[in-house]
């Protein structure tokens, strides 16, 4: 049976999802999302762990969140709350020390000088840096790469604006922008850091979520683009949302909802369809077929190409060219029930200092050695993690469960999707003890404290949220991959092969993460794009 009358059909209820289709709503176009899962937000959701205790599925900050969005969807309105640390960021030591990243420089700089005056007299000049460049991709973020093909005046102004916005950057930033762009991050936190340590912090997030070691060409834009739009600077951004990352999805839906779109969960799309070379609607696991006049894709492309369009209506090369996009998932996820809150030797009675991110990545060359690791198909002797306990911030995420309960939330790096011995069927427990052990030996006895426990291997990843590869960010975030190659050449202005069918998700530009940067891109492509064949 097909059902007829919508402007648009957003298959994926992910937050980039929800974002388009509450400003395709708010631009008065009829909207449906459909959400193959019970509940939308996608890896930005919050499940229940144990009675009482619920946790981040995935994504357990949301700090990247682009203000504009917030702001023009009013979604505090709709029951957004924030939650920002002083702390952004604490990295025990094996020694039982602690470097300690803040959100003021200057008190980041104090704490460094213990460790090394060097280090200490250059933080903030690098923070200073890393803020100047990220804010130069900040606005390439918000921007529709242009049409190589048929450059138009909208393109035009486009470059313009890059040129006037690079040649603000001023000469030596400037040059430095195009230097080091192409670095391994190990390179880059070398030429301003001497403590192994230090480098070892600030270089995680030139890694995080990829498949990349810190010596990987391209890894100080990783960095760099995780800064841009927020006000992340060296230490990165730390942000909760109250009542879990959930919460930001079901405010976004509420958005949705209040400007007429139609939310569907527990429907499976199981074809794009289309004519004459034009996307018309979708097909649902039920046999029903819905029709509209747009198709936005919030899921990976490679899914969208090569699972749910017409391969007559893709082409041969193009099938080729999306089944090459790279996706080489290597992040586990270990969500942790605690009866108390653990105690770090390294943050001594100060439980502040854990209200951030907690990194273990003890060294550039232990960071190397968990990717060779996982390069070869092996899980991580020695992985790297970012661990939170959101709880000690909102304790409503503990609310229902026995007094002094705390919620912990573990992303685990360099854990391949392929093995090569074995299965992660076998390996998931393995894992999960794993890491337990490991936090114990920082925090001693953790493990005593741990009552249930979640283990999400990349594989589960792709399974219950539809990551392909089990890749957070629906393809890596290589150079390769980025601005007009993602997700690929010809291909970066969210629209997709057939006229009308659009990508929104995280392949698309500016990249992975909680932005609802791509979501809002997209719309504002797809409302000028029907606007225009309306006329």
């Amino acid at each position: 049976m097909a059902t007829n009358g919508y402007d648009a059909i957003v298959v994926g209820g992910g937050h980039n999802g929800l974002v388009t289709a509450a400003y395709l709503g708010k631009a008065g176009l009829r909207t449906v999302v459909l959400e193959q899962r019970a509940t939308v937000g996608g890896a930005a959701s919050t499940s229940e762990l144990a009675p009482g205790v619920r946790v981040p599925t995935l994504a357990h900050t949301v700090g990247r969140l682009r203000p504009s969005v917030v702001r023009d969807l009013d979604l505090k309105r709709h029951g957004l709350s924030l939650i920002a640390p002083e702390v952004r960021a604490f990295a025990p030591g094996p020694d039982g020390d602690a470097i300690v990243l803040w959100a003021d420089a200057a008190r980041t700089a104090q704490g460094l000088r213990a460790r090394s005056v060097a280090d200490a007299g250059r933080y903030e000049a690098f923070d200073r840096l890393v803020r100047t460049l990220s804010g130069f991709l900040g606005g390439l973020a918000r921007q529709t790469p242009p049409d190589i093909d048929s450059p138009g005046v909208g393109d035009a102004l486009a470059g313009l604006q890059l040129g006037r916005d690079y040649r603000g950057l001023g000469r030596d930033a400037g040059r430095t922008m195009t230097r080091v762009l192409p670095m391994a991050i190990a390179d880059f936190v070398a030429e301003s850091f001497e403590t192994d340590a230090v480098q070892a912090l600030i270089a995680w997030r030139g890694v995080q979520f990829t498949a990349m070691g810190p010596w990987s060409a391209g890894t100080t834009a990783v960095l760099l683009i995780d800064s841009a739009g927020s006000d992340g600077g060296a230490p990165g951004q730390t942000v909760y949302a109250r009542g879990g990352p959930g919460a930001l999805s079901q405010a976004l839906a509420a958005a949705a909802i209040a400007s007429g779109v139609e939310i569907r969960t527990g429907t499976e799309v199981v074809e794009i369809t289309s004519r004459d070379g034009r996307a018309t609607g979708v097909v649902l696991a039920s046999g029903d077929e819905l029709t509209a006049r747009a198709v936005v894709a919030g899921i990976d492309p490679r899914a969208v190409l090569t699972r749910l369009a017409d391969p007559v209506a893709i082409g041969p090369s193009l099938l080729w060219r999306a089944a090459n996009i790279r996706m080489p998932g290597t992040v586990a996820k270990v969500n942790l029930a605690l009866s108390g809150t653990p105690q770090f030797s390294a943050a001594g009675d100060d439980p502040s200092l854990i209200r951030g991110r907690i990194i273990i990545a003890p060294g550039i060359d232990a960071m190397e050695r968990a990717h060779d690791d996982a390069k070869y198909g092996r899980p991580s002797e020695q992985p790297i993690m970012e661990a939170t306990i959101p709880s000690l911030a909102d304790p409503s995420l503990v609310e229902g469960a026995p007094r002094g309960s705390q919620v912990m939330s573990v992303s685990v790096q360099y854990e391949p999707y392929t093995l090569r011995e074995g299965t992660w069927d076998t390996w998931r427990d393995r894992l999960g003890d794993q890491v337990v052990a490991a936090l114990d030996g920082y925090a001693p006895g953790l493990a005593s404290l741990v009552t249930a426990r979640q283990v999400l291997t990349p594989v589960d990843l792709e399974r219950d949220f539809g990551l392909t590869g089990g890749h957070p960010m629906h393809g890596e975030h290589g150079l390769d991959q980025f601005y007009l190659w993602r997700p690929l050449l010809g291909h970066a202005r969210y629209r997709l092969a057939v006229d009308g069918l659009y990508l929104a998700g995280a392949g698309s530009h500016p990249g992975g993460g909680v932005t609802g940067q791509n979501g809002q891109n997209a719309a504002r492509e797809i409302v000028d794009d029907l606007r225009r064949r309306h006329r």
